[in-house]
């Protein structure tokens, strides 16, 4: 079953982004030719119109075949019939607009996956205390197993998580709880957090407040209204895209190890580990990867649709497209750019297999 999550995850996520391509070059007028569910031979197909809809061989993707999309400039206007239907014939807005869709929709479709799971509901922990720490700021100001933790200071708590994140931004100084006990009596106690070294997403070392509880694992189940869903779905494809962006940099800047990088293997491996922790694990994961490939795709690097807008961006300047055997020529650096790390993520996948190293 794991090819069988992997090519499910894979070829939504790629027919997505060939689906945003297709949509708007038909939006501002370029004329389509082929539109295909799958690569390789073509299984079947049936033209409506001027496009060509088809189903390939292998169904990991799907590609958007454009009228003139071969074409960088004019030259060879007078070989193609509808001149002005053809994609390099096209204010570069228009163009610009056609190449970023893919990695728009790889977005958009992230933020309709985050927003069906807080709309179908999420689990959340409740702030009743499962275990206190032997020689903690906990036990010496009088927690105990089963306590509920119902406010701290003038913040009202119902979720452990609004309460750790109190705990965790004030080391060192006082904190006044709102305590109900397993008997219903509430009480008062004041504690002071310990400032405590741990390390964080990247491994670097932080000092955050711990006062020495975990949960007991009582939570509920919580699900949002659809505006709701649709804001907070917004919000935690931002928080990812700005983690992802930050994992790069940290990357080079060897905060994280470069033996990290994974490639098909790893994704085949994460997609049916996500799928047996159940359909919201599973979607969760394909969000983060739609995330991850429509980012990957907007880099300025030759062959992916980012060095494309790198070189309309060029164009603008000089007011006038770059030549042929210049794009040839920075496309092949570019692809060996891609199989050069799609080789280092290879072979990370298989020293991981083989050294019983465990998936993030």
């Amino acid at each position: 079953m794991t090819i069988v999550y992997a090519v499910l995850l894979l070829g939504a996520l790629i027919f997505v982004h060939e689906l945003g391509h297709f949509i708007f070059a038909k939006a501002v007028g370029i004329k389509v030719t082929k539109f295909s569910l799958g690569i390789g031979p073509k299984l079947i197909g049936r033209k409506y119109g001027d496009t060509e809809y088809m189903l390939s061989a292998f169904f990991v993707g799907g590609y958007v075949k454009m009228h003139g999309d071969e074409m960088a400039d004019a030259e060879g206007a007078q070989e193609i019939e509808e001149t002005d239907r053809a994609f390099f014939a096209q204010p570069i807005y228009k163009r610009a607009l056609v190449v970023a869709a893919g990695s728009v929709f790889n977005i958009l479709f992230a933020v309709f996956l985050f927003s069906l799971i807080f709309l179908t509901g999420v689990p959340r922990y409740l702030s009743v205390i499962g275990e206190v720490a032997k020689d903690s700021p906990a036990l010496r100001a009088g927690l105990k197993a089963g306590d509920t933790i119902t406010q701290i200071g003038s913040t009202q708590i119902q979720y452990w998580e609004e309460m750790t994140e109190i705990i965790h931004e004030n080391p060192g100084k006082p904190l006044t709880f709102a305590v109900k006990g397993t008997n219903g009596i509430s009480r008062s106690l004041t504690i002071t957090p310990e400032s405590k070294s741990s390390k964080n997403l990247f491994g670097e070392e932080t000092h955050l407040g711990l006062i020495g509880i975990s949960p007991s694992g009582d939570s509920n189940k919580v699900a949002y209204g659809v505006f709701d869903s649709v804001v907070m779905g917004f919000k935690k494809t931002w928080e990812v895209i700005v983690l992802l962006l930050l994992s790069i940099v940290k990357l080079f800047q060897h905060v994280i190890p470069a033996n990290t990088i994974g490639g098909p293997i790893m994704i085949f491996q994460m997609a049916a580990k996500q799928s047996s922790g159940g359909f919201l694990s599973f979607i969760m994961f394909m969000a983060v990867i739609s995330i991850n490939l429509g980012v990957f795709n907007l880099f300025p690097i030759p062959i992916l649709d980012g060095g494309h807008m790198v070189y309309l961006a060029i164009e603008a300047v000089r007011k006038k497209p770059l030549s042929q055997q210049a794009i040839a020529i920075s496309q092949k650096v570019g692809l060996a750019l891609l199989l050069m790390l799609m080789a280092f993520a290879m072979y990370n996948d298989v020293v991981r297999i083989f050294t019983g190293e465990k998936l993030p």
